[in-house]
């Protein structure tokens, strides 16, 4: 695989306005989540940015980016448009969607996220963990991976969901949203519209598997931190000081 990290990246933030410029020790947070992108090893670290001010901060601190449309309807959007930016002949052939409130996330995580897609048969993969805590079990803004394993570390999803599921005794695992695509596969998705399930639970992977694509989930074991809210900020802030 010849992969890249593309961070999507825009102002506009209902909880916490302005997020990807928000200081943390000195720099922005898009600026961490890069930094932590780079260490991971795994090829090259772009910003997908909805304006010229997130551009500059990550330039002025040693990264690139790419101004995208600021339209788009998601960061699957914005990465697939920053891709073929960056990329117009196809020398990438993997891409990670990396979000960019995620300033604590261990490289090894990114790492991770990459991994199933060395099965053939997987064409998008993604991170989950076992879910410990019983509230979360609940929570809708907790969404949880349905899937059946393939290995000792990975489940094949075969659906994700905000509600407690699958029913019954055993494990429940939470989705952690970072993807790493095939390109073929990011270009097929984006050009699908939104699905009945995708639209009823309000999760974009949900798109892809009712065009019948296999998501592969490694299980991970931690959540990375991230950063919604001005208190999360205030705990990203004392993480990382």
């Amino acid at each position: 695989m010849n992969p890249v990290i593309i961070v999507p990246a825009r102002m506009a933030s209902t909880r916490l306005p302005g997020k990807p410029l928000a200081d943390i020790g000195g720099k922005p947070m898009i600026v961490h989540v890069a930094d932590r992108a780079r260490r991971a090893d795994l090829g090259a670290v772009i910003v997908a940015a909805a304006e010229r001010e997130i551009v500059d901060a990550v330039e002025a601190h040693g990264h690139r980016a790419v101004m995208t449309d600021p339209d788009h309807p998601s960061g699957s959007d914005r990465v697939f448009e920053a891709l073929g930016l960056v990329d117009p002949k196809d020398g990438f052939d993997t891409v990670v969607n990396l979000q960019g409130d995620l300033p604590a996330i261990e490289p090894a995580m990114i790492a991770a996220a990459l991994a199933p897609l060395a099965d053939p048969a997987c064409d998008v993969a993604t991170l989950g963990n076992p879910i410990e805590d019983e509230a979360e079990k609940t929570d809708p803004n907790v969404v949880k991976i349905v899937g059946s394993p393939v290995g000792d570390d990975t489940l094949n999803a075969l659906y994700f969901t905000r509600a407690t599921a699958p029913w019954g005794e055993g494990p429940l695992h939470h989705h952690i949203g970072i993807y790493a695509w095939r390109r073929e596969a990011l270009a097929r998705f984006v050009a699908l519209p939104p699905s009945p399930l995708e639209r009823r639970e309000r999760l974009e992977q949900l798109r892809a598997l009712e065009a019948g694509m296999t998501i592969h989930a490694r299980l991970v074991d931690t959540v990375p931190f991230g950063v919604d809210t001005p208190r999360d900020l205030e705990r990203a802030r004392a993480l990382l000081a």
